[in-house]
């Protein structure tokens, strides 16, 4: 192992979901190049990751953040650009700091321009590896391939929970739906554990009850939100209204969806797919791969959907326990799927 990671204990109860990420998400190779990227918070899954690197024989560099540049980041450290130049693989697994998008952003662009095999698995915890990263992701880009082939067809999608949400979502045909189900290619990064479908929608209008919780760094300072739901009215694909009966998160929420232009602005809407994925557990990475409709505002990731606009923010929102139809076809009753012929 990497001297940076060889004297770093690893819990026996993250080997399952370390070799999961690497061997059946990613399927490395031993002549493959990897950028192992991490932090102190996150140092422990790095050195479990890193030993599954080891067991292949993969060739890899870890970047501590920390190590490399002051925290949050500005931008994302140019020595760890340069390692993505020359790799085929990529992992990021650390901690979300105020302000941290764009150097997020500098990452991937990187990744997609050079077509690397990415795991973004941003806010990673031990409590993730052993339970989301555990899924059996081949069952789970299996239900994803029916689910992207229902909503490819779909000129609407609308979205009921008992808490109050009722989205519909025009859909644009030049935009493009693409599946993350953990299963990462080159074409596509992917956030692990995987499990959804998402594109940029046309236009979406409704309101959304988030009685599951938000993104970015928010999800860690204001957590599960079913005891105080945040309630999101969209008009025109733009947000017109928050409430909340925590008033500090409607504060924050708002001055983060008003950064610039577009961070108003609808930019993904997506379906979880991920059926080992069973309720909240208050982080936003695992809890947008729960069966139920997600959306985010910001950037579309319109290298990927098409869509021809920008922002330098992306904040999702997940709820609880949905109804889904794809035009008039029900696809989700109360947060399960309801697909012919099964799963």
């Amino acid at each position: 192992m990497n001297s940076a990671l060889l004297d770093v204990a690893v819990e026996p109860s993250l080997v399952e979901g370390a070799r999961n990420a690497v061997a059946v998400c990613l399927r490395i190779q031993p002549h493959e190049k990897v950028t192992l990227i991490t932090d102190h918070a996150s140092i422990e899954i790095a050195a479990a990751l890193a030993a599954e690197l080891d067991q292949i024989g993969a060739p890899y560099h870890p970047w501590i953040l920390e190590d490399v540049a002051p925290r949050p980041l500005a931008q994302m450290p140019r020595p760890v650009l340069d390692d993505l130049e020359s790799s085929q693989v990529s992992i990021f697994a650390a901690q979300a700091q105020a302000n941290e998008l764009h150097s997020r952003m500098q990452m991937t662009e990187v990744v997609t321009r050079r077509h690397i095999r990415h795991a973004h698995m941003v806010n990673i915890t031990k409590q993730i590896m052993r339970d989301g990263m555990r899924a059996d992701f081949l069952e789970v880009d299996r239900i994803s391939l029916q689910v992207i082939e229902i909503a490819r067809a779909a000129a609407l999608v609308r979205a009921k929970t008992p808490a109050g949400t009722d989205l519909v979502a025009e859909m644009n045909p030049d935009y493009k739906w693409l599946k993350t189900s953990g299963i990462i290619s080159q074409n596509t990064w992917g956030n692990l554990p995987g499990g959804e479908i998402f594109t940029a929608p046309g236009e979406v209008n409704g309101t959304f009850v988030v009685d599951g919780v938000v993104g970015d760094y928010l999800c860690a300072k204001y957590g599960d939100l079913q005891g105080e739901p945040l309630t999101i009215r969209v008009k025109g694909n733009r947000l017109v209204e928050v409430h909340c009966a925590n008033h500090a998160l409607e504060d924050e929420f708002w001055r983060y969806t008003h950064t610039d232009e577009n961070s108003d602005r609808v930019g993904e809407f997506a379906i979880g797919t991920n059926i080992g994925v069973r309720d909240v557990i208050g982080n936003i990475l695992q809890d947008e791969k729960i069966p139920g409709v997600h959306i985010a505002f910001g950037d579309p990731y319109g290298s990927y959907t098409g869509a021809p606009w920008h922002s330098t923010t992306h904040i999702d929102v997940v709820g609880r326990k949905f109804d889904i139809w794809a035009d008039d076809r029900m696809i989700m009753r109360a947060g399960e799927f309801v697909l012919e012929g099964g799963l």
